[in-house]
Order: C-alpha cells, then sequence, then structure tokens
C-alpha cells in the first residue's frame, strides 16, 4: 500500500463509515482515546498536544470540526485551510489513527457513538464542562485535560501574518 494510501485511510467523513474499525477496535479491547478540534494552522502545540493524548492509550481518534462548523465557531474568514487538507495533514501524522470530519457545533454525537475510554481536552475546560463528560463517565471512561505549550495558537500565527501585509 502506498503511504498516501495509508494516509486517506485515516479519514472518515462521518461516524458511520468508521462503524468498522470501530468495532475491530472494541473487539481488540483497544485503549481509545478521543480529542477534537479545528486544527486549522497545525503549529507544535497542536502537535505536543496531540502526540500526548496518543500516548494515554492505544488508538487516537481527532473529531475534526468541518468547514461550516469552523466558520460557526471562528467566523467567517475561518477556516484558512479547508477539511480535506486539515484532515489529510492530520492523518499523516503516525501517532493518528482516524480522522472524522463532524459537522455539528460541539462533537457530542460523535462522542457518544465512539464511546472513547479517554476523552481527552485542553485545561482551558473545567473537566464537568467538557462536552461528552456525562456520557464518558457513565460508561466508565475517563476524562483527562491537558496543559496547552504556551505561547503558540492558530488565531496568533493568523494575526502575525496578517501583520506582513
Amino acid at each position: 500500500m502506498k503511504k498516501i494510501d495509508i494516509i486517506h485511510d485515516k479519514i472518515y467523513f462521518n461516524k458511520k463509515e468508521a462503524a468498522k474499525r470501530l468495532k475491530y477496535w472494541k473487539f481488540k479491547d483497544e485503549k481509545v482515546v478521543f480529542t477534537n478540534g479545528c486544527f486549522d494552522l497545525v503549529h507544535r502545540g497542536h502537535i505536543e498536544y496531540l502526540a500526548k493524548a496518543a500516548d494515554i492509550g492505544t488508538k487516537l481518534i481527532v473529531g475534526l470540526n468541518s468547514d461550516a462548523s469552523v466558520k460557526n465557531l471562528k467566523g467567517e474568514s475561518r477556516p484558512i485551510n479547508d477539511e480535506d487538507s486539515r484532515a489529510e495533514l492530520l492523518a499523516a501524522f503516525s501517532f493518528i489513527d482516524m480522522v472524522i470530519i463532524f459537522d455539528e457545533e460541539t462533537p457530542l454525537e460523535l462522542i457518544q457513538y465512539i464511546s472513547p475510554k479517554y476523552l481527552v481536552k485542553g485545561s482551558d475546560y473545567k473537566v464537568e464542562e467538557i462536552v461528552g463528560y456525562d456520557h464518558v463517565k457513565r460508561n466508565g471512561g475517563d476524562i483527562i485535560t491537558m496543559n496547552f505549550l504556551s505561547g503558540y495558537s492558530s488565531t496568533n500565527i493568523i494575526k502575525k501574518i496578517k501583520a506582513y501585509d
């Protein structure tokens, strides 16, 4: 299999497309970790966050906000990169096992569908306020927050680029 095919094989455009692989992972008792975000301009902070999230379990799933979802959350000028490009970039990381694009404002439906063992978000969230907290806890999973690498954000990168205009 070609390397690009391996990358593309990790990308799903909805949760139902991923069902067969998810069932297999559950059968194999994989410890599924789930996190989500826009990942518009991937930077060092994202890489460290995602790599640390992957270390928590045996499979890392990234829920990726669709273009429409990013626009609703971040405004008309976003995303900078389209969902296909963002998904392919994330799937290229060896420590990411699956990328699922979702249209909703939050990944709640996706979390309920996947029922991950671990739900990971940044420490800027209070654990009990993290979308999917109730579902994951009710199903025996854990919610983990991680500190962000200081000084890195897509918004700040965009501001820096605009300052060069």
